[in-house]
C-alpha cells in the first residue's frame, strides 16, 4: 500500500503543486482556525479571522480578555458561533494551565499530547490532529470525509467511515514526516473540493486513469 500511496501522491503533486496549508501566519491562528473549520467552509472562516485580526486579538492572552459575547459577534461568519466561542475558551482554558505558550503545551510527545488535545471540550480527532500536523508540526495524518470519498471512489477502501480505520492506512504504509504528511492531506482535500466533488467532475479528473468509479461503463 505504501507503493501506491506515494505513487498517488506524486500524481496529485505533479497536477496541483504545493498547496503550503495551512494558511496562517501563527501555530495560534492555525488552532482557532482548526475550530472555527468544524461544519462550514474555508471562505467562512477567513471572514471570522480577519475579524480578530481587525482587533488585534490573535494571541492567547487578548482572546482570553474579551467577553463571551464579544468573541462571539467576531466569529460569527463561521457558523455555529455560540457552540464555537465556547470551544476556544475552553482550549484557552487548557493553554493557561501551560502559561499561555504554545510551546511548552507542544513540548510533549505526539500521543500523549493527542490525549491532551482530545480531552478538551469541542476537540476531535480531526481538530485534534490538525493542530498536531499544522501548528505543533507533529507526524500525524489528518484525514477527513473528502480522504473517504476520494479513496471509496479509486476502489482502495469500503465500508462506512471510520477515522481511525481510514488514518492508519497512511500511518502504517507512510514514512512518519510532517511535510510530506502536510502536503499529502492539503493535496487530497485541494483535488476533492475542486474535482472529485460530492458530483464529480471526472472529465477533468487527473486520476481518472485509476478510479474505478470514474471509469465505471455508463447504463442506459
Amino acid at each position: 500500500m505504501g507503493e501506491k500511496l506515494l505513487k498517488l501522491y506524486d500524481r496529485l503533486y505533479a497536477e496541483y503543486g504545493a498547496q503550503n496549508w495551512w494558511p496562517a501566519e501563527t501555530p495560534f491562528e492555525v488552532i482557532i482556525g482548526a475550530i472555527l473549520v468544524q461544519s462550514t467552509a474555508w471562505s467562512n472562516v477567513v471572514k471570522a479571522i480577519n475579524n480578530l485580526k481587525t482587533a488585534n486579538l490573535l494571541t492567547p492572552a487578548r482572546l482570553g480578555e474579551i467577553p463571551q459575547d464579544r468573541l462571539e459577534t467576531l466569529i460569527r461568519p463561521s457558523g455555529y458561533y455560540r457552540a464555537k466561542t465556547k470551544k476556544i475558551r475552553a482550549f484557552l482554558a487548557h493553554l493557561r494551565e501551560h502559561r499561555n505558550r504554545l510551546d511548552f503545551l507542544f513540548e510533549s510527545d505526539l500521543l500523549p499530547l493527542r490525549r491532551k488535545l482530545l480531552s478538551i471540550y469541542g476537540i476531535g480527532e480531526e481538530t485534534a490532529d490538525s493542530i498536531l500536523l499544522y501548528a505543533a508540526e507533529k507526524p500525524i495524518f489528518v484525514v477527513d470525509a473528502y480522504t473517504y470519498r476520494l479513496f471509496t471512489r479509486l476502489g482502495w477502501i469500503g465500508g462506512k467511515y471510520h477515522y481511525g480505520r481510514l488514518q492508519r492506512i497512511f500511518m502504517e504504509s507512510l514514512p512518519h514526516n510532517h511535510q510530506l504528511f502536510n502536503e499529502y492531506h492539503a493535496l487530497i482535500v485541494r483535488h476533492a473540493s475542486q474535482t472529485c466533488r460530492k458530483v464529480p467532475r471526472c472529465e477533468a479528473c487527473a486520476l481518472l486513469y485509476q478510479c474505478s468509479t470514474g471509469n465505471e461503463p455508463l447504463i442506459g
